[in-house]
């Protein structure tokens, strides 16, 4: 059940809506059998979607026509060499790259077209845990027309017990490694502190001075439960964590020096993802319900109930949530109605009608 009554605020701030109908139309039964979409991300009108059988798939918002509703088609589509489960995408548009994570290894496309950097440009880089690159230059700004590229991004490869650190310009170009004998499972960086999870702690990491420390356990208490990490980037020096108590989940505040800062989050059961939408923090529960809450007075703002487990529509189901820096275009049906010939006036005095 949620932790309180659907109607939270007089005007909720979000509502579901679908934004591609059917991710997998067009291709037969017999190849589908078991394939699921993963990870999804967006730049500018088009979505890219990364699948269980290693499939790359490239979507785009048409809306080229008055007379039809806008919608999603899909562009292109291929496979990574390995064919592996497709784990994350994560999107740098100051270098215009896509950085691909699959069967513990690192692919680099270009952005929009989706085509893979040349070998000889940019290897895979392999033994990869997990990875992420600096907060602050994921938020810079394309380049402009065909202006090179000004400032190289800043990024983290978690391997087995060890931080490997990069430059990534138009090519890789690697700093130093820090010893990390815990390992890590997921990682998110600002600046030189890293906030990193292990199979136990969440941890900061100085990546200036080598040094790190633990914050706060997965699990508080001893139990047969291993919860999935959550750490999420809500400002220019604060990330969220997420903890399990054995009777209820604790969303703490920290900066990159490891202190609490605001207040704490609360949500009855353990999520299945949490992602941000400043000032809203979005997680989807065990029970396929949508909670929301506001970051500056930590109070929550609207629940979104779980669909009707009688819904025939698969796109229903609520697997996974996934944010984009960029945002999500959604398909307006209110647009292509509003698109109709109308007489311009080009001169003075003159009447067309």
């Amino acid at each position: 059940m949620s932790s309180a009554p659907l109607a939270a605020v007089a005007v909720p701030p979000y509502q579901v809506q679908p934004l591609i109908e059917s991710v997998f139309s067009g291709l037969p039964a017999s190849a589908l059998e078991g394939v699921r979409a993963r990870c999804a991300q967006a730049y500018g009108s088009e979505i890219y979607v990364g699948c269980s059988n290693g499939e790359l798939m490239r979507f785009a918002l048409q809306a080229d026509d008055p007379n039809k509703l806008e919608s999603y088609t899909i562009l292109s589509r291929q496979s990574l060499p390995n064919e592996k489960p497709i784990d994350d995408i994560l999107l740098v548009p100051s270098i215009m790259r896509a950085l691909v994570q699959s069967d513990n290894q690192l692919h680099f496309y270009t952005i929009p077209s989706l085509d893979p950097v040349p070998s000889n440009v940019l290897k895979p880089v392999r033994h990869v845990i997990t990875f992420t690159v600096d907060h602050k230059h994921l938020m810079r700004p394309p380049p402009l027309n065909s202006a090179p590229i000004p400032q190289p991004v800043d990024l983290c490869i978690v391997k087995r017990n060890a931080l490997s650190l990069y430059a990534l310009r138009e090519k890789l170009f690697y700093q130093k490694e820090i010893p990390f004998p815990p390992g890590g499972t997921l990682a998110r960086r600002i600046g030189p502190a890293l906030c990193i999870a292990d199979k136990e702690n969440y941890n900061v990491v100085n990546l200036e001075k080598a040094e790190s420390f633990p914050l706060l356990p997965l699990c508080q208490v001893d139990a047969d439960f291993k919860p999935d990490p959550f750490i999420t980037v809500t400002g220019d020096d604060e990330f969220l964590i997420c903890s399990w108590t054995g009777q209820n989940t604790l969303g703490v505040f920290i900066n990159s020096n490891g202190d609490p800062v605001r207040g704490t989050l609360e949500w009855p059961t353990y999520p299945k993802a949490v992602c941000l939408d400043y000032p809203y923090i979005t997680t989807l529960l065990p029970n396929d319900t949508i909670e929301i809450h506001n970051i500056e007075s930590q109070n929550l703002a609207q629940v979104i109930p779980a669909p009707a487990p009688s819904s025939p529509d698969p796109s229903t189901e609520r697997a996974r949530m996934v944010s984009s820096l960029s945002g999500y275009l959604v398909p307006s049906t209110q647009r292509s109605s509003k698109m109709r010939m109308v007489p311009v006036r080009l001169l003075r005095g003159f009447d067309v009608s």
